[in-house]
């Protein structure tokens, strides 16, 4: 394997003006172009410039491709092209990856529970791919728990021997934030099935197998906001190696002047709201379910007749938001440092390397309701911290008052993600490297930030 440098990020960039009508995935050769020169800036390429992936990849190995697959359609209504990792850049990565002759390769994601995961886009074109018949493709949907078409939810639809379960304990970046107890949400979620598996000295979180059994974990994210974290992209989009989204922290119940953190300040019918909403998710398949939805729907809807200035969400989307960015730090570490059996080593078991789709990139309310900004770019890098580092320079957001950015890019804590500074970073493209104010200023696209951040993120001066 060729030692990698973290701090450096390959960009390779396509003219975003000339887009015009036409989708630019459409175009192999440019696809291919692309990511060539990104895996290259980004220091692979060493032992075949042809074949950049024989750095990461040796004959025989198995890959896991980790596309962002969240949801089968755009709330925006703006298309897909923003939405998810576009189905014709994962099959020139694929291409890429079977150019250094593995043995087998997983197309794996858990999308949030109501995706419809065979209306993904082109998926039957990755089952059925003509690059190569030589290496298998299994695409695996991640999720034990789904919503069928009539509503009800499906807890056990992939068997338990296909997950493992980490503890992070004392160690978990929630610790912190614990107490008072059980006061951690995830939106449609059972809040009694989290404070189970999330209180005090217990941070328990289970993931699927199969990245833990690959060789190689290639990260393919979409570029894009994020409502509870500002953005997602590297780093958040590991959060779909995950089984069940009832172990994944979002919030916490309450306003900022209450001890939580799903919405600023202190309003009675929001948290009238929560309340209901907590009795509508413990009663999921029970007739009263929706009853009690509608109870929370009137709620915020009272709160918006009184004032029509306030901010009628629940769900954590804000830049208050203390709890989300630490969840995707725990699985972060989870997946550098955890071990098969459910241990964590004292050092990294893995790297996991990126490939991010950031060419039509999604703006303002994503992730699940982004709109397209064409920004031409695709990156490499072998840490996601730095990659999104990169990322955001390219938004145009300020780094520093991101916390999943701020906070993952320490190393006072066990099981770090990074082990060189911030400003360490190494943004290279067309064979000269950038810092983070040259890349935002060179290459750099002014994206909407999503309603809850902005005026917050966005770079000044």
């Amino acid at each position: 394997m060729v030692t990698m440098d973290e701090t450096r990020v390959g960009l390779a960039l396509t003219d975003k003006d000339a887009f015009g009508t036409s989708s630019p995935y459409h175009d192999a050769a440019l696809l291919s172009r692309l990511l060539k020169e990104a895996m290259g800036e980004g220091g692979l390429g060493r032992k075949n410039p042809d074949i950049p992936l024989a750095d990461i990849i040796e004959p025989g190995m198995s890959v896991l491709l980790k596309p962002n697959w969240v949801l089968h359609c755009n709330k925006s209504g703006c298309g897909m092209d923003c939405m998810v990792t576009h189905p014709l850049f994962i099959k020139a990565v694929l291409k890429e990856v079977f150019a250094a002759k593995p043995s087998r390769v997983i197309i794996g994601d858990a999308p949030i529970q109501l995706a419809e995961f065979g209306e993904l886009p082109n998926l039957d074109r990755l089952k059925t791919s003509d690059i190569n018949s030589s290496c298998p493709v299994e695409i695996i949907d991640f999720r034990r728990c789904v919503l069928d078409k009539c509503g009800r939810v499906d807890f056990d639809r992939r068997g338990l021997e296909h997950y493992i379960l980490f503890d992070l304990g004392h160690d978990s970046l929630l610790e912190p934030i614990s107490e008072p107890r059980e006061r951690f949400r995830v939106t449609n979620y059972d809040p009694h099935a989290l404070a189970l598996t999330h209180r005090p000295g217990r941070h328990q979180y289970l993931l699927a197998k199969e990245p833990f059994e690959a060789d190689v974990i290639i990260n393919l994210p979409k570029l894009k906001t994020h409502k509870k974290a500002g953005i997602t992209a590297a780093i958040k989009n590991i959060v779909g190696i995950n089984g069940n989204k009832d172990y994944l922290p979002h919030h916490r119940i309450g306003g900022s002047a209450q001890g939580g953190d799903c919405y600023e300040g202190r309003f009675f019918l929001k948290r009238l709201a929560e309340s209901f909403l907590d009795i509508s998710n413990s009663r999921i398949n029970r007739p009263d379910y929706s009853f009690w939805q509608l109870c929370a729907t009137g709620s915020i809807g009272l709160q918006r007749a009184i004032d029509l200035n306030v901010k009628t969400t629940i769900d954590g989307s804000w830049y208050g938001n203390d709890t989300v960015w630490r969840m995707v730090l725990d699985l972060n570490r989870i997946a550098m440092y955890g071990k098969i059996d459910g241990s964590m080593s004292s050092t990294p078991v893995r790297r996991i390397y990126s490939l991010t789709d950031g060419i039509i990139a999604g703006q303002h309310n994503g992730p699940l309701a982004p709109e397209p900004i064409h920004l031409g770019a695709v990156t490499f890098a072998s840490s996601s911290l730095f990659a999104d580092m990169a990322h955001a320079a390219l938004m145009r957001f300020d780094w520093r008052k991101i916390a999943l950015l701020r906070c993952g890019l320490e190393s006072d804590y066990k099981y770090p993600l990074v082990r060189h500074a911030a400003e360490e970073l190494k943004v290279c493209v067309n064979g000269k490297t950038h810092s983070f104010a040259e890349t935002a200023r060179l290459y750099g696209n002014d994206f909407i930030p999503p309603d809850g951040w902005k005026e917050h993120i966005e770079l000044r001066g």
